[in-house]
């Protein structure tokens, strides 16, 4: 059988390293003689490892002591929800930077709770970041709403926005982990884990405590940080398996050297197929403003109007080879290679050499 490389979005690419601990301790966790999966989130067990996860979270970003670290259902886009119903009750308004598909869902989202300013305008064209000097923000906002990595656009923001006091919130599901952070210019930082820390089923969260004790009273309590907080995460039974998966994909990064080298590679694997669309001629093309491409998430398309027939073939032929989940979103079409943490060096490059092979066989 051919080696699978995957490049899928999310749920993306495990660490094989993590994938053998998985195996190892699926069916004896920790010496506690059952899996995981069958024990109960009030036990000594998996109390020490809800710590455990907070804690590594804590060490790679350096988080201060005044943020807590959450683990809730319902993924990123459940977060869309929670978002605003924790935070809009102080001014009923809140700015939302769209700068791609999924910002656009979380300001959609929003818009059920209060009041909702999109500071930079409307577009259905998503190929960058505009300069911050071109923002309407308000400065009446409970808070301003970034995503910081688009993935589905493959849009990455390259700063953090000054909001003039206002708790900055980011949307982070994607390029989380990928690259240090300071954690003290935001209010919150949230994101599903499926993209680039672990599986589906949980959502990281990290609030900084003066944000706390402002939920809407609609808010339901699985939603409600403050609830939560108190409650260490187990208010109810949590996604147990997508948070230990998440600990063990963190713990893995640690060792691997943290996130200075998550950051260095992320650089080298991107460089590698962005240089390579550069000097292809206009064969490839990618959309994205050089300053705001993404180091996780690279759409690209064969000729800048996007040739469908030879894309086709193209994801045909990188199927056969083992390159798989290339297919851009079905929002723009094309092709999309996600480049994440658990994606090697070694499979940039044997993509790299497919895209240089197909090149060179239907340039004309």
């Amino acid at each position: 059988m051919v080696k699978i490389h995957n490049f899928g979005a999310g749920p993306a690419k495990l660490p094989e390293e993590v994938y053998d601990i998985i195996r190892e301790e699926l069916t004896n966790f920790e010496g506690s003689g059952i899996s995981l999966l069958e024990t109960s989130h009030r036990t000594q067990t998996y109390l020490r490892l809800n710590t455990e996860v907070q804690d590594v979270v804590r060490r790679l970003l350096n988080v201060p002591s005044n943020y807590k670290i959450l683990f809730l259902a319902g993924g990123g886009q459940g977060q869309f929800a929670a978002v605003p119903m924790n935070l809009i009750s102080r001014t009923g308004t809140a700015d939302y930077v769209v700068t791609g598909a999924w910002s656009e869902k979380a300001a959609k989202e929003a818009k059920k709770y209060g009041k909702v300013n999109l500071v930079v305008p409307p577009t259905d064209r998503y190929v960058g970041v505009p300069d911050q000097s071109t923002w309407n923000l308000d400065p009446n906002a409970s808070y301003v709403h970034i995503c910081t990595n688009e993935t589905v656009h493959g849009v990455e923001f390259d700063f953090i926005p000054d909001t003039k006091g206002v708790p900055l919130v980011a949307d982070m599901s994607s390029n989380f982990m990928s690259k240090k952070v300071d954690v003290s210019k935001f209010g919150v930082i949230y994101g599903g884990a499926q993209k680039n820390i672990g599986t589906s089923g949980v959502a990281l969260v990290i609030v900084r405590e003066d944000l706390l004790n402002h939920a809407l009273p609609i808010c339901p309590s699985i939603l409600d940080w403050t609830v939560t907080a108190k409650n260490d995460s187990i208010l109810n039974t949590p996604p147990m398996f997508a948070i230990y998966i998440m600990g063990r994909v963190l713990q893995w990064i640690e060792r691997q050297g943290g996130l200075d080298k998550m950051a260095e590679l992320a650089t080298k694997k991107a460089s590698l197929v962005y240089n390579l669309i550069e000097q292809s001629n206009g064969f490839y093309y990618a959309p994205v403003a050089k300053n705001s491409r993404s180091k996780m998430n690279i759409p690209f398309r064969i000729g800048a109007e996007g040739n469908e027939a030879l894309e086709k073939e193209f994801l045909k032929g990188a199927e056969a080879r083992g390159l798989i989940q290339l297919k851009g979103h079905r929002m723009v079409g094309g092709i999309r290679a996600s480049t994440y943490n658990a994606v090697t060096v070694e499979e940039v490059q044997a993509l790299v050499e497919y895209m240089k092979e197909f090149q060179e066989k239907h340039s004309k």
